[in-house]
């Protein structure tokens, strides 16, 4: 009877040894792959080219006149850095709609900031001065919105104080959104409800959906003649194309 029992006692150390190596194996093997992901921080996710265009040196002066326009202008890109840099394309237009007054804000208007970016330490790119917080802080200034865009991912994905947001789901807008509040993006503490509730009520949700199972083998993000910023993909033809053509003015 002895026996029957030590034997017992052995059988469930050993099943309750084999659960927590299987454990901490599981879990070293997700530290290991965030720690891979740290490496590239900053980089695109993706092997396709994701870059952009390179800067003409001339500043774009963009109209757009509602949140719809917005919302058709930019989610394309939105979708690209989604692509690119696994931050929730619905996050990313709510974001800038907030942050720019879907485009028609005073900041946006004169630097292309679509994200309120501040100079910070170390920036190098152009700026100009607005009153935020504080009287006359220092903004980045682009010669054109995408790259606001594109600084906006870099920014994520360049700052430990974010790298938590990488652990959620990429659909997982309400996560993100409070998240973006405890890393102390904003100092609103509405800030989570008010990038949901332009998530939800605009269904930008509806941008998150497929883009990092999709190809998107061949896309190139273009200028126009016009300065219009548009994503190429494959299936394009000339009519849909005419389509995208964005509203700006020189």
């Amino acid at each position: 009877m002895r026996i029957k029992i030590i034997v017992l006692l052995l059988m469930i150390v050993g099943a309750v040894g084999c659960k927590s190596k299987k454990a901490y194996s599981d879990k070293l093997r997700t530290e290991n792959v965030r720690a891979e992901s740290r490496k590239t921080k900053g980089e695109p996710l993706s092997t396709r080219d994701t870059s952009m265009p390179e800067d003409s040196g001339k500043f774009v002066k963009f109209r757009i006149e509602t949140i719809e326009e917005y919302i058709r202008t930019f989610s394309d890109i939105a979708q690209l850095e989604m692509k690119a840099y696994g931050i929730p394309a619905s996050i990313t237009l709510a974001q800038g709609l907030l942050e720019s007054g879907y485009g028609k804000g005073e900041l946006a208007l004169k630097t292309n900031n679509h994200f309120g970016i501040k100079c910070h330490t170390g920036w190098e790119g152009d700026y100009d001065f607005h009153d935020d917080d504080a009287k006359g802080e220092c903004f980045r200034k682009y010669n054109h919105p995408m790259y606001s865009f594109r600084d906006h991912s870099i920014f994520l994905t360049t700052r430990s104080r974010y790298a938590f947001l990488f652990d959620y789901r990429p659909t997982d807008y309400r996560k993100w959104a409070h998240g973006l509040r405890k890393a102390g993006y904003a100092t609103d503490k509405r800030y989570p409800q008010k990038l949901i509730y332009l998530i939800e009520k605009h269904q930008l949700y509806t941008y998150d959906g497929g883009v990092l199972d999709t190809g998107y083998d061949d896309d190139r993000v273009v200028i126009t003649e016009n300065d219009a910023v548009h994503i190429v993909k494959k299936g394009d033809t000339l009519y849909s194309l005419s389509e995208k053509v964005l509203c700006i003015c020189g």
